[in-house]
């Protein structure tokens, strides 16, 4: 069984060593608060007094740090001793910072695998975690019984920044939803509407429109916003939903941003185009 081990036990690292130790695999665990990783031992983890004894021994190396300066900061002092070794990154990067992290890896013979996980850390191990891959196609086949412990293991070819860019993007939408909710609650506060039952009203809602999603991706893979049936930018002014915002008192940054992005494209002339055309709002930086 492959030796696995885990530098860096936050509540996500945690979850990932915990599943591995749970499905059989002999895991060692560091943690630079070493009181973080203890808890590990309870599921058969041994805990390393250092980055050198955890990686000694180990067929393969899963980081899960804080960010990419913490990876150079961990990994950096035995990189001779993971030469030949394989790698694998789940920490949040960009996509720059996991190719950069893919070539140190190769300056020093290290096999390396970049990941995003689009999951929390109680989703690992169940149906609903999706880990998306990118970099040696070597490391993916060689560990994807383990990776599969996990959740959905997704791989996006050799270039180590493409795992990154997925999970940043999928991320940005995210927090535009959830940006979006805040805003809403907010809006009905002021008349006494707690954000617990905004949210009975505003999840069934949500669940409803998400299908748009697909039909929004394919009107702007078609190029053609000027499909009949579109519910047009003109059709889309959210001037109404900022004039109500402000008339309860609260902050409208939210549509306010995307308003701008509206009347971009109304001012170029396109305002009878269907709304995903703001995606040309977007797209030019």
């Amino acid at each position: 069984m492959t030796h696995v081990t885990f530098l860096g036990t936050g509540e996500m690292g945690s979850a990932l060593a915990e599943a591995a130790a749970h499905a059989g695999y002999q895991t060692t665990v560091w943690n630079r608060s070493a009181v973080k990783a203890q808890p590990l031992k309870a599921a058969g983890a041994t805990v390393a007094d250092t980055v050198a004894d955890a990686v000694a021994s180990a067929d393969l190396i899963v980081v899960c740090l804080f960010d990419h300066a913490s990876v150079h900061d961990v990994l950096d002092p035995v990189a001779r001793i993971l030469k030949g070794r394989n790698v694998i990154n789940l920490t949040t990067t960009s996509p720059d910072g996991a190719r950069e992290l893919a070539q140190w890896a190769a300056d020093a013979v290290i096999s390396y695998l970049d990941g995003g996980i689009m999951a929390t850390p109680e989703m690992i191990g169940t149906p609903a975690s999706t880990v998306l891959y990118s970099g040696a196609r070597a490391v993916f086949d060689a560990h994807r019984s383990l990776l599969e412990k996990w959740g959905t293991a997704d791989y996006f070819g050799p270039d180590a920044g493409m795992a990154s860019l997925y999970d940043l993007a999928l991320l940005a939408g995210m927090y535009a939803m959830f940006a979006g909710f805040f805003q809403g609650a907010a809006m009905v506060a002021p008349a006494g509407i707690s954000a617990t039952e905004f949210a009975d009203r505003a999840v069934p809602w949500l669940q409803a429109v998400a299908p748009s999603v697909a039909e929004y991706a394919a009107v702007i893979d078609g190029g053609d916003f000027s499909v009949p049936g579109q519910q047009s930018l003109v059709f889309s002014d959210l001037t109404d939903i900022v004039d109500a915002g402000r008339a309860q008192g609260v902050n409208t940054e939210v549509v306010d941003a995307v308003q701008r992005l509206i009347q971009r494209q109304i001012d170029a002339g396109f305002g009878a185009h269907g709304f995903a055309r703001i995606f040309e709002s977007i797209r030019a930086a």
